[in-house]
């Protein structure tokens, strides 16, 4: 389904959000609160732009994900980076959230961005970023989330009604605009994800709604064993 829709990805993104993705992304880049030149993993990071948001904040990121078609749109993103500004541009490899191709302990962070809703087992996903994870290293997820106020109906009649048909016209994998408030819907919201996230080795989390509770940036950090 991603495959499909990685041509027309980014423009979807832009226009069912009104561009306000960007400022998302570039707020759980400022989140992780790290100092410069720590690395970090952005997981999901299909066509790069959140990879992106990273780089810009001073870090190493290597970006991974296990669409090849969304990836190769990430790596085209970083090699323009790298002939236009000269900078070291993300990594980016094929890699599965649920069985990552790094030691433990091997990053200062973890982000990732509507990535989540879409793992086949999040509470594996969540312990395999905790395992990559050194000890206090911090994590910063957006996804998309329902309004728990005055807004809620509305949004879900737009969530569910407006936005696929949007989808359908502008694209031709248009069930992957059905799959997304599906997918929305079904992930756990707010506090019930951050206690997910602490049986998961991600402690002290917390959430911030963004655009009115439409989206959601959730932070925390590792668990320091004993």
């Amino acid at each position: 389904m991603f495959a499909g829709v990685a041509p027309r990805y980014d423009l979807l993104n832009r226009l069912l959000s009104a561009r306000r993705d960007v400022s998302w992304r570039r707020q759980a880049a400022a989140a992780l609160a790290l100092p410069a030149g720590s690395r970090v993993l952005d997981l999901c990071c299909g066509t790069g732009d959140q990879a992106l948001a990273v780089e810009k904040r001073g870090y190493q990121v290597v970006a991974a994900d296990f669409c090849l078609p969304m990836l190769a749109l990430a790596r085209g993103k970083y090699r323009r980076l790298r002939s236009r500004a000269g900078r070291r541009p993300p990594a980016g490899l094929a890699g599965d959230t649920l069985q990552l191709p790094f030691a433990a302990g091997s990053f200062d962070g973890v982000t990732v961005s509507f990535g989540l809703r879409n793992l086949a087992q999040l509470d594996d996903g969540l312990r395999e970023i905790a395992r990559v994870l050194h000890p206090l290293g911090r994590v910063s997820f957006l996804e998309a989330a329902v309004p728990d106020n005055l807004l809620r109906r509305p949004y879900l009649w737009y969530f569910t009604r407006v936005l696929p048909a949007i989808g359908k016209l502008l694209s031709d994998r248009g069930s992957a605009y059905t799959y997304l408030p599906d997918s929305v819907l079904a992930f756990p919201q707010r506090s019930e994800f951050v206690a997910l996230m602490a049986r998961s080795g991600l402690g002290c989390g917390g959430w911030r709604d963004l655009s009115a509770g439409a989206v959601c940036l959730y932070t925390g950090h590792k668990e320091q064993t004993s």
